[in-house]
């Protein structure tokens, strides 16, 4: 069973939001909105921010889904529009507030992480820049090229391969520092 933006979107929602269908909009949201949510939240670290991207992605998307032609999946357009509104985001706010992990973990790992997982992993990317985590997210997980990226950010590929590796090195390091904070807090209680 296909999930998030791997949802095939039934052919007659598709035409019904056409036509400016409400229900057909409401159904849309269902399918999709948790997976625009969760790659807001990756990118830019903040639940609210994440919440008006998504809302002002599906706005635009009532607006130009007739223009929707079916070249491509409509998860895989609607993806698009996610991320770049995102990344336009993350060029506006060069400074995004960082959310207390511990309460926004859910969903940001991969199914079947332990909870344990999911936070060390949120902590690790909370250290990075809105900018570097986007860079980390679009590359290594959703698979963007660094062709791709270097048009989103409108750099060339030298830009997004050297800050994906400076910010996969600070993972590394992050990660070490981490696991090296647990080991340091576990011996201090012995």
């Amino acid at each position: 069973m296909n999930s998030g933006f791997g949802i095939v979107l039934d052919a007659e929602i598709l035409r019904q939001a056409q036509r400016g269908k409400n229900a057909a909009f409401d159904a849309i949201y269902r399918l999709y909105g948790r997976a625009c949510y969760n790659l807001a939240l990756r990118i830019v670290g903040e639940p609210a921010a994440a919440e008006d991207i998504v809302q002002d992605v599906f706005l635009r998307m009532m607006g130009s889904i007739s223009k929707f032609r079916g070249d491509s999946p409509f998860g895989a357009w609607l993806k698009r529009m996610m991320v770049n509104s995102t990344i336009d985001v993350v060029r506006r706010n060069r400074r995004i507030d960082r959310a207390d992990p511990e309460d926004h973990f859910a969903g940001l790992a991969a199914e079947g992480a332990s909870a344990e997982v999911r936070v060390d992993a949120w902590n690790v990317l909370m250290r990075l820049t809105p900018r570097e985590r986007a860079v980390v997210i679009l590359h290594e997980l959703e698979g963007y090229t660094h062709k791709e990226l270097a048009q989103l950010f409108d750099q060339s590929e030298s830009y997004s391969k050297s800050i994906l590796a400076r910010s996969l090195k600070r993972v590394v390091d992050s990660g070490q520092n981490l696991r090296e904070e647990e080991e340091d807090t576990s011996h201090d209680q012995t």
